[in-house]
């Protein structure tokens, strides 16, 4: 594209150079004949008075010399009765030319030795014609002709070079973006995502790179998601698993006891190698879209119905608070029963059989808190555990569950807490911002203006155990 462009602009300007320069030039050389012509009118002009007043001899070479032609100038004077013939100065034009001039009384031109000479027929006081003739050399003619060329092969020479100068940085800053392109789209199919290009050049480049971009961040999004979905779902077996191994564990001595509780951890540990896998990479979580939104009461309640059958398997007391009437928030359904199975699993993974937890569920007017505690002995590092895919590495731990939780609350711009419960153990603390609920006045939005109800009052509700469904 860049040679092609200097062609195309070499030839255009050569094409308007020529155009131009080749009339220019003749208009010049016809200019420098007509001015040395009209220079040769001038000085045979100034020679006719004395023609017309005397025909002496002397008298007429002085007039000559005083016309300034030097030897250019020559007068042909005819003789007459009793007189003869008078030529002053050097002849060059043939004699045929010259009467020829005194026949047509008028000037004309003829050609001599070396360039042209001028013939001006001259009225004498006897009636007769003598011509004047003005050498013209071809020195003459051509004077100042070869510069005037010069000059104009000069500037059309310049605007050749500065076209194709001016087309070459146009050519480079239009091949440079596109030169990019080829190699950013060349290192996405090779699979570097992060590969990006300048939004930088002519207007049709930039917005090629734009929607390069675009699509750039479009694959590594979708990249994310997938890896996310994967993470999540392979997550959410581990619901099933934690059941598995506490009915596993309850089936005393023996072989088949073994080899079941035995299968059971080999399959904990393939589900965590892939969510391992599944997080190389840092996801990216997008917001719940219009529309979407649940009953936080009502998960609290189903989540925390299948949870005390296992509860009542290990002793454990469960209590929930705030679940007696709905509690809209904009989330999935199905990623807060995921965030409650996370939280929920860690505590039975991570306490003693017989470990209290409760639930809690605050309804407030710009948000709801969800809180998860235990009576366990708590998390002795709270910023370590809600690091993204980081665990403590002594229980097989990934460390997705509360990045999990995590995620679910930035999405409705809230956050996760984690702190020690009234109960001695560790308390989650899961604040969901709610979208489209406007503050009355004089009340702050900041987490600070929550009013939440202390845990035990006669509002919770306490599960009766119940088997195993």
């Amino acid at each position: 594209m860049r040679w092609a462009l200097v062609k195309v602009s070499l030839a255009v300007t050569a094409m308007v150079v020529v155009a131009f320069a080749v009339p220019l030039g003749l208009v010049i050389k016809e200019m420098a004949r007509d001015r040395a012509f009209s220079d040769a009118e001038r000085d045979a002009a100034e020679i006719a008075p004395a023609l017309s007043i005397t025909t002496d001899r002397s008298q007429l070479e002085r007039a000559v010399a005083a016309a300034g032609s030097g030897d250019g100038m020559a007068l042909h004077i005819p003789g007459g009765e009793g007189t003869q013939a008078v030529d002053i100065g050097r002849q060059r034009a043939a004699d045929a030319d010259i009467e020829a001039t005194r026949e047509m009384g008028r000037a004309s031109t003829a050609e001599a030795p070396g360039g042209s000479a001028l013939l001006q027929p001259v009225a004498l006081s006897s009636g007769q014609l003598a011509v004047v003739e003005v050498f013209i050399p071809d020195a003459a003619v051509a004077k100042g002709v070869g510069t005037a060329w010069a000059v104009l092969a000069g500037v059309g020479l310049a605007l050749i070079v500065g076209s194709v100068a001016v087309a070459d940085r146009l050519g480079a800053r239009m091949v440079r973006p596109a030169q990019r392109l080829v190699e950013g789209a060349r290192e996405l199919g090779e699979g570097k995502l992060g590969a990006r290009v300048p939004e930088e050049g002519p207007r049709e480049l930039r917005l090629a790179a734009v929607a390069f971009n675009s699509m750039a961040d479009q694959v590594v999004q979708l990249l994310a998601n997938e890896r996310e979905l994967a993470a999540d779902l392979s997550h959410r077996l581990r619901t099933p698993l934690t059941v598995l191994r506490l009915n596993a564990a309850s089936l005393g001595d023996g072989p088949a006891a073994e080899q079941t509780r035995a299968a059971v951890a080999q399959l904990e540990r393939e589900v965590d190698t892939i969510i391992r896998t599944a997080r190389e990479a840092k996801p990216q979580t997008a917001a719940a879209g219009p529309g979407a939104g649940c009953d936080a009461a009502e998960v609290v309640r189903e989540r925390m119905e299948f949870w005390s059958a296992l509860a009542e398997d290990e002793g454990r007391k469960v209590r929930m608070a705030g679940v007696d009437r709905p509690v809209r928030i904009p989330v999935a359904r199905a990623d807060l029963a995921a965030a409650l199975d996370a939280l929920l699993g860690n505590v039975f993974r991570h306490t003693p059989e017989g470990t209290a937890f409760a639930v809690d569920v605050h309804n407030g007017e710009d948000a709801v808190i969800v809180l998860v505690s235990d009576a366990g002995p708590g998390i002795p590092d709270p910023e370590a555990a809600m690091a993204r895919g980081r665990g403590s590495g002594s229980d097989g731990s990934t460390g997705l569950g509360l990045d999990i939780v995590r995620r679910l609350a930035e999405s409705t711009g809230g956050d996760v807490r984690i702190g020690s419960s009234v109960l001695g153990g560790t308390e989650v603390r899961i604040w969901i911002q709610l979208d489209g609920r406007e503050l009355p006045p004089g009340r702050r939005s900041h987490r600070g203006s929550m009013r939440r109800r202390r845990p035990g009052r006669s509002s919770a509700t306490f599960n009766r155990p119940r088997s195993l469904p």
